[in-house]
This record gives structure tokens, sequence and C-alpha cells, in this order.
């Protein structure tokens, strides 16, 4: 599943316009982002920055985790080990998920 359709579904079940979500997302200024800008990470056109992928995971109840895997981003606890603990890591993670 694609992070655009996490996020559409997720905010679909609770009953939010993407103009009302939008509203209480935040970028960097303090402003609200602009539901076109919603409406283009909802389409995958758009990656949100780790700022704004917190801020969904807590409106919405989502695993900011699970957003962040999605996006392509590491969790930031995974920057903080070596190359090959992260290796080590995904290589276990892969193999849960039954893939090689």
């Amino acid at each position: 599943m694609a992070i655009g359709e996490l996020v559409r579904r997720a905010r679909k079940n609770k009953q939010m316009s993407q103009r009302d979500l939008a509203g209480r997302l935040k970028n960097k200024d303090g402003d609200a982002i602009s539901p076109q800008y919603l409406n283009d990470i909802e389409l995958d056109r758009r990656v949100p920055p780790e700022y704004l992928l917190s801020q969904i995971a807590q409106k919405l109840q989502l695993d900011a985790d699970v957003l962040r895997a999605l996006a392509g981003q590491m969790p930031a606890a995974a920057r903080r080990h070596s190359p090959e603990k992260v290796a080590e890591a995904m290589k276990a993670f892969r193999q849960k998920l039954g893939e090689r």
C-alpha cells in the first residue's frame, strides 16, 4: 500500500475532509498546509517531510513508523545504529514478512 492511500483511507474513516485535515497540519512556519498539498500527498505526488508525518500519524491515529516506512524514511532510532545493525534488522524484517 502506498502512503497516500493509507492517509486517504484513514482520513475518510475519521470522516474528515481534506480541508479539515489540512487545517490541522502545520508547516514549519506554523501555518496550516493547503488542501492541495494534502491532496498531492494522498495521490502520492509528494512525500511529506518527517515533521508532517508525525502530525498525520497523530491526527489520524496511525503508527508513525509505518508512515515513515511507506514514505521511504528510516526512523530516527535506526539512524543511531551502525549500517551493519540496520542491515541485520532489515533482513529479519523481510524474513518476518516472508520475503527474501
